[in-house]
């Protein structure tokens, strides 16, 4: 069995497929005893040694980031007033550019407060300071800052003693496709609200029209719902807009739009679906940005050169990639039309939607939240560690005291979790390997284990350019049916009873 990952703590399920695991080096011999003589010990961390978080930056500053006035700490001996307090005006912004040249600041440390640091970080990027957007969690519990001067002063500091570490920001083409799906996803909530309302009005109505047809947006439905707005009451009428491939007859759905037609209802409903179809053009606008957005992306995209295969891997060729299957996957209603699935295996180089539980949505929310390129992040347990897919090992004085994993509303995480939730009725590896989980830990943590799976499976695949194989599973399959065969005839001789094999014919 495999240890742990480096700086992504133990694996809670001890079955990362092998593709994904590096081989540790051999347990050394302390004292003469093995360390498996040593499982009665309560095991501590084992810290490492390393290099300084980042390199000293005696050019820097620190900007506290607030709604209205921004605060300026520079080192004390570039300037007669090393604290200064400026506006959010775009002009305000300018003229703190050009202090922080005057002053000769190459770095810039802010942290990452609301939205109210986006202007300011696109503005200095744009001027050619490097610019350290700090996670706020790692400075917020340092005592005596009790105002805006003294919290730019401590950023300032920090940052020159190089004990900040800037925060993951993907290129500006990646940033705009992000805003563009970020507020699509926005009007596809909105959207749904709509469509309860409608579903509401037709319930307080007596009108069991989403009953009788799977999908009340659909085509029948929107075109009754077209008719009852313009004015048609007759159930009959109504129901012979019905599709010819909808199960329920014609009959049924005459049925079931006999109801109180109340003007109140009716006012609710009208309303309800005018706002559906403006919400419907705006979705389709968004689509078309994104589109466009993918011929940006494609020239901002860096082809970097896969690193040195691991040691687990040598001597494992990797499969050409596989044939796309039509109808494999259904696409999901809220999905963009088109060909995106193509279109995100041509940017990728990897068809992601090959791996089990991940569809074009999940794919297209990596594309605009992180690119194509994963080169940031050194490894797959830093990119799982990043997505707060592992557990965050809290130690003192070599006891571990919490492991629980962080809370994050991380997209990508998100969308991973929604695709591990899929697999309970997946029939691959990944689907029996979550329903086994499922049963051993519950849900929660078994949608967790299988997401940070998933964030291994597509690091490695995007680093070393790989595609997709479930055969690199056999020997989990294999393990896990011995496993399962030693259980069973336990059991049996525990009963007093034997197994014996099935007779092939």
């Amino acid at each position: 069995m495999a240890g742990p990952q480096p700086g992504c703590g133990p694996d809670p399920v001890y079955e990362i497929a092998s593709f994904v695991r590096r081989r540790s080096p051999a347990p050394a011999v302390a004292n003469g005893l093995h360390p498996a003589m040593k499982s009665q010990k309560r095991r501590a961390a084992k810290s490492k040694v390393t290099q300084p978080v980042a390199p000293l930056q005696p050019d820097a500053a620190g900007i506290d980031v607030g709604s209205t006035e921004l605060w300026v700490a520079v080192p004390p001996e570039r300037s007669d007033e090393s604290v200064r307090c400026f506006g959010t005006f775009t002009a305000d912004l300018a003229a703190l550019v050009g202090h922080l040249k005057a002053c000769g600041i190459r770095s810039v440390a802010m942290e990452s407060t609301g939205l109210y640091w986006i202007p300011v970080y696109q503005v200095l990027a744009d001027a050619g300071f490097e610019v350290c957007l700090v996670n706020a969690r790692h400075v917020k519990h340092v005592p005596g800052r009790k105002s805006d001067v003294r919290d730019c002063q401590w950023l300032q500091y920090l940052h020159s003693v190089g004990l900040l570490r800037g925060s993951y920001r993907p290129t500006q083409a990646v940033c705009a496709a992000r805003s563009v799906y970020r507020y699509r996803q926005n009007l596809v909530s909105q959207s749904a609200q709509q469509v309860q309302h409608i579903q509401g009005a037709l319930d307080q109505m007596n009108l069991k029209l989403h009953f009788v047809l799977d999908d009340l947006m659909g085509m029948t439905g929107q075109a009754i719902l077209a008719a009852i707005v313009a004015g048609e009451r007759d159930p009959k009428a109504l129901a012979k807009l019905r599709h010819y491939r909808v199960k329920a007859s014609e009959a049924v759905v005459a049925k079931a739009l006999e109801g109180d037609w109340r003007p109140e209802h009716l006012l609710v409903l009208q309303l309800a679906y005018e706002n559906w179809q403006h919400l419907q053009a705006q979705i389709g606008r968004c689509d078309e940005q994104l589109w466009a957005y993918t011929r940006q992306l494609e020239a901002a995209t860096v082809v970097s050169t896969p690193p040195p295969v691991p040691p687990a891997e040598k001597g494992r060729t990797a499969a050409p990639a596989p044939a796309a299957k039509p109808g494999r996957k259904q696409a999901s209603k809220n999905q963009p039309p088109g060909p995106w699935r193509d279109e995100l295996q041509r940017l990728f180089g990897v068809d992601l939607t090959a791996i089990p539980g991940i569809n074009v949505m999940t794919v297209l929310m990596l594309l605009t939240e992180l690119g194509t390129n994963l080169s940031a992040f050194k490894s797959a347990a830093a990119f799982a560690s990043w997505l707060c897919l592992c557990p965050d090992n809290d130690t003192s004085a070599g006891k571990v005291l919490r492991r629980q994993t962080r809370r994050s509303q991380q997209r990508v995480r998100q969308a991973l979790r929604m695709a591990a939730a899929s697999l309970y009725a997946d029939k691959s590896y990944l689907g029996e390997k979550f329903r086994r989980l499922r049963a051993r830990m519950g849900a929660p943590k078994a949608i967790t284990a299988m997401a940070h799976q998933y964030a291994r499976i597509i690091w490695h695949l995007l680093t070393y350019h790989e595609a997709f194989e479930l055969s690199v599973f056999a020997a989990q399959e294999e393990a896990h049916a011995r496993r399962q065969l030693r259980r069973l005839a336990a059991s049996a001789r525990h009963l007093g009873y034997q197994l014996t094999p099935m007779a092939t014919a």
